[in-house]
């Protein structure tokens, strides 16, 4: 089916969202502190932080005109780079990107809060609703994007300024990938996302087939793109929670921590009745879950992790301030299953104590727990591409080169599907640079449906 640019429902009477208790845990700064903040800056000549920032992003610029009072100027500056600057301001870990890289940071000086300061810029024009760019005259070549997530729509925006035509295939009912479902809700919640993915396709002639799969086998299969477009651009981002192989991992109350997130994104999650909970791995998903179950109000939340605190892969920042709200550690443990209680609920997390090398020490231990939420990965898409040749898939990633360009003829590709799962600013990166290898691709005269008709697939251009 053909759909406008579907949201989140917010008619009335919709069911509540689980996620709309959280309040922000970087607060939005007032004009007033914005200025003061902007007036810190040392406006470096090598200006470090814009190398730190994967969308290049020329941040002394946009910071210089928040002091000048210019805000508009502000936030062209941050859209000419990255679209999804609004999401990027609160979702991107800057304490690792641009404000890490702060020459403050050398000097004994708190860095200048970066994210803050483009938060302020980019609500600003959402709020006002200025709008920077227009669509290209029309090159009569279209592009199926695969996926409606943060690199597809960076990708579908560059694309139709430069002119071409875009549809976007999209399986969930909704756009805007993890920046609706997916984010922790103390970073963005998922009308933030919504509305910021309505924003982008506002440059018009995007046109969006949602609750639409595109594979073998699917609802729409690579061959149909091939016969109706000129290239395909796979933005389809990671696959469901990986499942644990252990006894009892079907009890109810045990979920995929991704799975979880999203249902008490979009909507509510019946939490009564429980008093622990149990996040199993030690990334960043993790660490969300974490917080998350604490702010869902959830007494007693721990993270179990079969290596030590020192060699979680979770950013340091985030889990120190999740053990300030009050979450525990419980290392050097690897789960075994799960144990029911006499009415079949789940009732605790049974786990094997490792050495260092994560190897078992025949120790064992049970941690009580009415939920249990599974942190180890999400398992990867590249089998939708079975059948597509010339298409290269290392550790179930799509293989691109620097330009984002998939190995046959007409393919790129960007984000998660690409990457294996970075940041939201990495996918915004990614899909742009992507469009543009695109245009240089249609504009030498390359296409799939010319390609296609040949019977041939041709080497990549």
């Amino acid at each position: 089916m053909t759909t406008p640019y579907p949201t989140l429902n917010a008619s009335a009477g919709a069911p509540a969202r689980g996620e709309e208790g959280f309040e922000d845990y970087k607060r939005a700064l007032n004009a007033n502190q914005a200025r003061v903040e902007a007036n810190r800056c040392l406006y470096c000549s090598d200006a470090p932080c814009i190398a730190a920032c994967p969308t290049e992003i020329n941040i002394p610029e946009f910071i210089r005109k928040i002091a000048t009072g210019n805000e508009r100027g502000s936030a062209k500056t941050i859209f000419d780079s990255n679209i999804l600057g609004q999401s990027c301001a609160r979702v991107c870990p800057v304490e690792v990107l641009c404000v890490g890289s702060c020459v403050y940071n050398h000097m004994g000086v708190p860095p200048i809060q970066i994210g803050q300061l483009q938060r302020y810029a980019t609500d600003r024009a959402h709020e006002e609703g200025w709008r920077f760019y227009e669509a290209g005259a029309s090159t009569g070549r279209r592009v199926a994007l695969v996926g409606a997530g943060p690199a597809s729509l960076a990708a579908a925006h560059e694309l139709r300024r430069a002119g071409h035509g875009c549809v976007l295939f999209e399986r969930r009912p909704q756009v805007g990938g993890l920046n609706v479902t997916g984010v922790a809700p103390y970073k963005m919640k998922a009308d933030v996302g919504a509305r910021e993915a309505e924003w982008v396709l506002g440059i018009g002639g995007v046109e969006v087939r949602a609750g639409v799969s595109v594979g073998a086998g699917e609802d729409v299969s690579f061959e149909d793109l091939e016969r109706e477009f000129d290239a395909v651009f796979l933005g389809f981002g990671l696959g469901a929670d990986s499942r644990l192989e252990a006894e009892g991992a079907g009890v109810p109350g045990v979920w995929g921590a991704v799975e979880f997130i999203e249902a008490f994104k979009l909507s509510q999650v019946d939490l009564s009745g429980v008093r622990e909970a149990v996040v199993v791995g030690g990334g960043n998903t993790a660490v969300d879950a974490v917080r998350e179950l604490i702010g869902l109000g959830v007494p007693s939340v721990t993270m179990a992790y079969r290596r030590g605190e020192d060699r979680m892969s979770g950013y340091a920042h985030e889990w120190r301030a999740a053990k300030v709200e009050g979450a525990r550690g419980a290392w050097g443990l690897s789960p075994l299953g799960f144990e029911r209680d006499a009415a079949g609920a789940l009732r605790g997390v049974r786990l094997a104590e490792v050495d260092a090398a994560c190897a078992p020490t025949g120790t064992e231990r049970v941690l009580e727990a009415q939920l249990a939420l599974l942190a180890i990965g999400q398992s990867k898409l590249a089998g939708v591409l079975a059948g597509v040749e010339g298409l290269a898939v290392e550790r179930g990633c799509v293989r691109v080169d620097a330009e984002g360009r998939a190995g046959r003829a007409g393919y790129f590709a960007g984000g998660d599907c690409a990457n294996g799962g970075k940041e939201v600013v990495n996918a915004a990166a990614e899909g742009k640079r992507a469009a543009r290898a695109i245009d240089a691709f249609l504009g030498a005269g390359g296409s799939l449906r010319a390609h296609n008709s040949r019977g041939a697939t041709g080497a990549q251009g």
